[in-house]
Parts: structure tokens; sequence; C-alpha cells
């Protein structure tokens, strides 16, 4: 990865929608989730995705510009609409989905610029969701051919998602993603025989050739598997609000982290950090600035 002497640039790909709550709705999508906190953490951000021609399009774009994440591969769609999400939360405030079918983001087109666009990034982060639909699947394939330095988050979302399709992301990426509830069932599917975290962490690194792996456990913190060393943070305590966006603010920390300063402790424990200061926040995108992170971590 980079050097903390470079400037580094980080492209997501995938979807972009609003979540909308019982009560109120609120900007989502996690490749976007990750693209806005990885902006507010001083990286230099891009997302490919497709909006709809309407109303709720344009204040996606209005707010992503004020965020300093650039719109200039977002593309419009003249007949889909823009992606919508409807959200329950349970007494913990953990999160299900009703994820609306088909929507802009499901058609995002390659073209000659996003591809320039993701061979010249330092990262490339996208998920399992977008590849629900051909269009964008097809679109994700032929820019995991371009990027340098592909990093998959797995963000399962039931019935969205194909063993094949997953072990084809899993087997060309440099970094993988898990909750440990989605490590378990990849496990098994992928018939692994152990039942302990880390000995499933093990047989999908040597499965798909990834050694780099980052499982997070909720409240319990996070397992960080890299280039052969085990990480391991064990949590923060906070007063969850709302788990959503949690982890696409831990990818973001923990990624910001790992290209420009190259140690994966540091890494994990600020991500955990981060994770933690947004699941005590209602939404995904709440303003949390660096200080807060390190005041948060380091109280006295």
């Amino acid at each position: 990865m980079e050097s903390n002497s470079q400037k580094v640039n980080v492209v997501c790909f995938g979807e972009v929608l609003y979540d909308v709550f019982p009560t109120h709705k609120k900007i989502g999508g996690a490749p976007l989730n990750v693209a806005l906190r990885l902006s507010s953490l001083g990286i230099d951000t891009q997302i490919i995705s497709r909006i709809g021609n309407d109303e709720i399009g344009k204040e996606l774009l209005s707010f992503i510009n004020k965020n300093k994440v650039s719109t200039a591969n977002i593309q419009v769609d003249p007949t889909h609409k823009t992606g919508e999400v409807v959200v329950q939360l349970d007494d913990k405030g953990s999160a299900s989905y009703t994820i609306n079918y088909p929507v802009a983001w499901d058609k995002i087109e390659c073209n000659l610029e996003i591809e320039n666009l993701v061979k010249k990034a330092a990262a490339f982060i996208y998920g399992s969701l977008v590849c629900r639909d051909e269009t964008s699947f097809k679109t994700l394939v032929k820019l995991l051919g371009c990027a340098k330095y592909k990093v998959f988050d797995a963000n399962l979302r039931s019935p969205f998602y194909k063993k094949e399709v997953l072990t084809n992301l899993m087997m060309q990426s440099d970094f993988i993603k898990f909750n440990d509830e989605e490590l378990y069932e990849i496990s098994k599917f992928l018939n692994s025989p152990y039942h302990s975290l880390k000995q499933n962490i093990l047989y999908i690194a040597e499965l798909t050739n990834t050694n780099r792996i980052c499982v997070t456990l909720g409240s319990h913190g996070a397992v960080l598997y890299y280039d052969g060393t085990f990480y391991y943070n064990s949590g923060y305590e906070v007063k969850v609000i709302d788990t959503v966006g949690s982890g696409d603010s831990f990818l973001a920390g923990l990624i910001s982290k790992l290209l420009t300063q190259n140690d994966p402790q540091i890494a994990i424990d600020f991500a955990c950090a981060l994770g933690a200061l947004v699941a005590e926040k209602e939404g995904a995108n709440p303003q949390i600035l660096n200080a807060d992170i390190i005041r948060f971590m380091n109280p006295i």
C-alpha cells in the first residue's frame, strides 16, 4: 500500500440511495457511506454510481458534493429511479433492510473515464449487493481488471447474492472485510470443516489467496489478519442508537490508516473507535471529527 508521504486516492463503486426509517430518511448505501467517511478523514475519494433523474437524486448529489466527494462519475439514469431502502430497527438498534429493485444503481455503465479513474486509484472498494443486476455486475468485473488494490466488503443482503459470485469476488480481492455472521455463512458454503473464527479466516485466506482479511464482531470489536499476523481490538462500549453505516465507517477508518500509516494495530483500533461512535448516533453518516475519535480512544 501507499506510504504516508504520498497523497492517496480511493474509488468506491456501487449503490447510492436513501435509507427510509419509520420516521425519517437518511442518505446511505454502503459504498457511499465508505466514500463519505474516507473523505472526512482526508482521503481523496471518488464514487462511481448511478441515480435517477428525480428530486431525491438531485438531493443526493447536493449532499455528496457538500461532503467533498466528487460526483463526476455518478451517472443519471433516464428511466430508473434513485434507490431507496426501507430500514427496520430492532430494540437493540440492529437494522434489517428491504431493498427496492430495479433502481438506477443497478444500471451503472462502464466507460473509459471510470476505467482510467480506477487504474489510478490506490484502492478500489466494492461490495456484493451491486452484483444483483447484470449491468452493474458486468461493469464491476471490467473495473476489477483495472484496479491495482481491490478491497471487497462482503455486505451480504439476502436474497441478493450467490455463492459463485461471492467466490469470484473474493478470489479477485486483495483485502476482504466480513462481519462475523458473514464469515461463518461463507465458510459454510465453502465447505470449511472448522468452527473457530481464526481457523475460518485462515481457511478463506488460503482458499482465495487473500492474505488480508478483517472480521468485525459488533460490540466486541474486530479481528484483522494482515500478512500472516493477527491483530485484535475488543471493542468500545457505547449506547447504540442504530448500527446503520457503522461497519462502513469502520472500513473507511481501517483502510484510511492502512493506506497512510501501514500499522495494522493502529488501524484496527482507530476503525473500531470510529464504528462505535457512528453506532451511538442516528443514521449512517453523522459528522465525526478526527479529534473526536482520538479523544474517544484516549479520554485522559
